[in-house]
């Protein structure tokens, strides 16, 4: 006996895949970003994951980065962030700050210095045509973990001094010029981060520590010079 032909079923559709994009990765990344990113380093660099090296490396690139999904892959073989689930401690260096507007430094056939014990906003912009500027950070007061200084010199100087126990950072171009910062790594996981970009065109840009300048020992002198005014 012949069976009736059964119309023939057409395939089930392929269950649909679930989007895997991260949508948070195409976000502009934040100041807070980086800290976050560069503490899960510091970290790392202390408890012997990481060598010296890798962590100047790493660290470089949690500067270029533009996105947060730059900066995930940097620290993806590196245990979570201590911070998402403990309390994170107080800066041993200066109350938070208010983000503002940035400083602006101009020396026009002149010379511009920022020094003594002052307030270092998040970012500072020093412009230099033919003349000179000096900005000392040794006995100044980080209201932030991050500092970025954007550096121009076209037949001048800029010069920045930064106490040794900072992290230092920098990444610019000397064209028939020098822009020459000297690396350093805080191992205090709270140390300040002093990141200077820019440019020298027949001039020179320079960063360095100053010897015997210390964060700590400055902020012990103000804690007592506060005590002393309040009677304590």
């Amino acid at each position: 006996m012949d069976l009736e032909k059964q119309p023939q079923q057409p395939p089930a559709p392929a269950p649909r895949q679930p989007d895997v994009a991260d949508p948070q990765g195409s976000l502009r990344a934040s100041d807070a970003d980086r800290d976050r990113i560069a503490d899960i380093l510091r970290d790392a660099l202390a408890e012997g994951r990481i060598d010296p090296e890798e962590h100047s490396e790493r660290i470089d690139a949690v500067y270029r980065a533009k996105t947060v999904g730059e900066l995930e892959p940097i620290v993806r073989d590196l245990p979570a962030d201590r911070s998402r689930h403990t309390p994170a401690a107080a800066p041993q260096y200066g109350p938070e700050g208010i983000e503002g507007p940035a400083e602006n430094m101009i020396a026009v056939f002149s010379a511009s210095t920022r020094k003594g014990r002052w307030r270092v906003g998040r970012r500072t912009n020093a412009f230099s045509l033919f003349g000179s500027i000096e900005i000392d950070l040794t006995e100044a007061i980080f209201a932030q973990r991050l500092t970025v200084i954007n550096a121009t010199s076209i037949f001048g100087s800029v010069e920045v001094r930064v106490p040794e126990n900072v992290t230092l950072r920098g990444n610019g171009t000397g064209i028939f010029g020098n822009f020459e910062v000297v690396t350093l790594e805080g191992v205090d996981p709270q140390a300040p981060v002093v990141v200077v970009n820019g440019y020298a065109v027949f001039g020179h840009v320079e960063a360095r520590p100053k010897r015997g300048k210390w964060v700590t020992d400055l902020q012990n002198q103000i804690q007592d010079k506060l005590r002393k005014h309040l009677g304590h």
